[in-house]
């Protein structure tokens, strides 16, 4: 992992005690795919080594299999293709993600992305995500752990 890398681990744990998030957050999983929709610029998923295999053994496939039939690779690294001609996960089926168990560590980690830790950026968020403000309470410290988890796994390859 690079220093920059290690610093901002470390802004994460001085950001749990002084950011807006410090009283945790209410979210569950509604499990209706609205994250699995592109919304604005963003609209990746990132598939390290230990997703694609998590991912190729749910769905039953060698994972060079997973890769031709779901990913796109770009700068190294591969990222989950939409479903052609949408801009929706290529998992996603009509009743939410056919892969929900075995779903990517960055699917895993959502809402709790660093893009969407600004109030500003939860508030656009919970306009499409129903599962914010719903649910258990999520700690400060929770949080935190998720967007360690998260940053962690877009740096692998």
């Amino acid at each position: 992992m690079t220093k920059a890398v290690e610093r901002f681990l470390e802004q994460i744990a001085h950001d749990q005690t002084n950011a807006w998030w410090k009283d945790g957050v209410r979210f569950e999983c509604c499990k209706r795919g609205c994250c699995c929709v592109t919304h604005g610029d963003a609209g990746y998923v990132i598939l390290p080594l230990q997703d694609r295999l998590r991912l190729a053994a749910f769905l039953g496939i060698a994972p060079s299999v997973l890769v031709s039939r779901y990913c796109a690779r770009i700068d190294g690294r591969h990222y989950l293709m939409d479903a052609p001609g949408s801009q929706a996960c290529a998992l996603l089926g009509p009743n939410g993600c056919t892969a929900y168990q075995a779903r990517p560590t960055q699917c895993r980690t959502w809402p709790f992305w660093l893009e969407n830790m600004s109030e500003e950026a939860w508030a656009r968020t919970a306009a499409f995500c129903p599962g914010i403000g719903r649910g258990r309470l999520w700690t400060a410290s929770e949080i935190a752990a998720q967007l360690r988890l998260q940053l962690a796994s877009d740096f692998q390859r």
